[in-house]
């Protein structure tokens, strides 16, 4: 058995012993940064990223602070808000990202597949010794001028190699060669990959194909929702180098900074649109009257061609706002011609800063994700009524930014009154 080190995000342990090798391959993956203290000692401290990576002999285990249950629903409500279920995933808090999803998906894909596996019709193009659906003559007179065989053909195949089966065989794919899943699940995924044999699996980094929901298909819905979860992650392989002394690792990681915005963008989606108007996620906008300064605020309400109000999404929890949070949604705010641009972080206090002489309000506002799930939509639903109503009266009022500043020193008046 590997040695396990767990540590929760942005914490730091000391470990006695690790070999260099290994502490350089945890590195590379991104979930820690390594040093060693004056005792040589490799001090470990782990990033926004959580799950779980194997070098070596060692497994290294980032915890989220919101809990392993929490965190799958933040992430299956990003994707699908409408169609996430609570019950989609069970896990204990004792259980780790990787174990938690696994076992998950192997329940429900297992379930899934009972019924049997789904077929459908599938259009394929080739070169067939016989005729076969019906010809495609362009091809065949481009690709075979004056040549009678083979024929190129275009036909409906009735197959498992659908894009439903192929999601499930690659996610399957994917976690049995994860390291930290329990022995009986690895065996149900086996079980799982040997069934779908027959499905091409997808091309890794693509992206995944679509699937519409039918009655036929409802069954594989559960086991589709966490496959998508498993192939939207980020996937660890660093390989080995005995010539400088770098060590194999292997894992699955999330990053809490885009699980967070990804979910607030979602979540917003939801509760600004039913106020009018569209939500965007990381529209591009221009601060400079040239157009070569870009940048993307996280989350941007637009009705038509104007933009409604500006938020920028934090995972943290500080004691005082970041004077950097601060000055990042003042440029935003001054770019797209508003009186207030907000900032949500996962903790902390709310607050609000006037900023003097622009007149730029920044609302600081806070979500907790460790309420229940209804208690947390209820949190969203109460935080976009407030920015649309703070939008509505912004639109009516006077624009406080561009109330001029107040005169400083004494003002000298001419004989003629200049």
């Amino acid at each position: 058995m590997p040695d396990r080190i767990i540590l929760a995000e942005y914490r730091s342990r000391t470990v006695e012993g690790m070999p260099a090798g290994v502490a350089r391959a945890l590195a590379a993956t991104g979930a820690v940064t390594a040093g060693r203290d004056m005792d040589g000692r490799v001090r470990l401290t782990a990033s926004s990223m959580v799950g779980l990576v194997r070098a070596g002999d060692v497994e290294l285990v980032v915890q989220p602070k919101v809990g392993v249950g929490r965190l799958l629903w933040l992430l299956g409500h990003a994707r699908n808000p409408s169609g996430w279920r609570d019950d989609d995933v069970t896990v204990g808090e004792e259980d780790d990202l990787v174990a938690g999803t696994a076992v998950a998906f192997a329940h429900r894909a297992g379930r899934a597949l009972t019924g049997g596996i789904l077929r459908g019709y599938r259009s394929v193009d080739e070169a067939s010794p016989i005729l076969r659906g019906r010809l495609r003559e362009a091809d065949q007179m481009r690709a075979r001028l004056g040549v009678a065989m083979p024929l190129e053909v275009r036909y409906d195949d009735y197959t498992v190699d659908i894009p439903e089966n192929r999601i499930l065989a690659t996610a399957a794919r994917r976690l049995l060669r994860l390291p930290g899943v329990p022995v009986a699940t690895r065996a149900a995924l086996h079980r799982i990959h040997v069934a779908l044999s027959d499905v091409t699996p997808l091309v890794p980094g693509g992206r995944l194909p679509s699937t519409v929901t039918t009655r036929l298909t409802r069954r594989y819905e559960p086991a589709l929702r966490l496959a998508r979860l498993v192939l939207a992650s980020r996937g660890i392989e660093v390989s080995a180098d005995p010539v400088v002394g770098r060590v194999a690792a292997s894992g699955l990681l999330f990053d809490m900074n885009a699980v967070y915005e990804d979910w607030l963008t979602a979540a917003f989606r939801g509760a600004l649109e039913g106020h009018g108007g569209a939500v965007d996620g990381q529209r591009v906008i221009r601060l400079d009257e040239a157009g070569k300064l870009a940048t993307r605020p996280d989350i941007t309400w637009w009705r038509g061609p104007r933009c409604l109000a500006v938020t920028d999404a934090k995972y943290k929890a500080p004691a005082t706002t970041p004077i950097g949070d601060i000055y990042q949604v003042i440029a935003y705010c001054t770019a797209l011609g508003l009186s207030d641009g907000h900032l949500v972080y996962a903790g902390g206090a709310s607050a609000m800063h006037t900023i003097r002489r622009a007149g730029i309000r920044v609302h600081v506002h806070v979500v907790d994700l460790a309420q229940t799930v209804p208690a947390l939509v209820d949190q969203i639903d109460t935080l976009a009524a407030a920015i649309a109503t703070q939008t509505r009266e912004a639109v009516f009022a006077p624009s406080r930014a561009a109330t001029p500043p107040a005169a400083v020193g004494p003002v000298l008046v001419g004989a003629d009154g200049r």
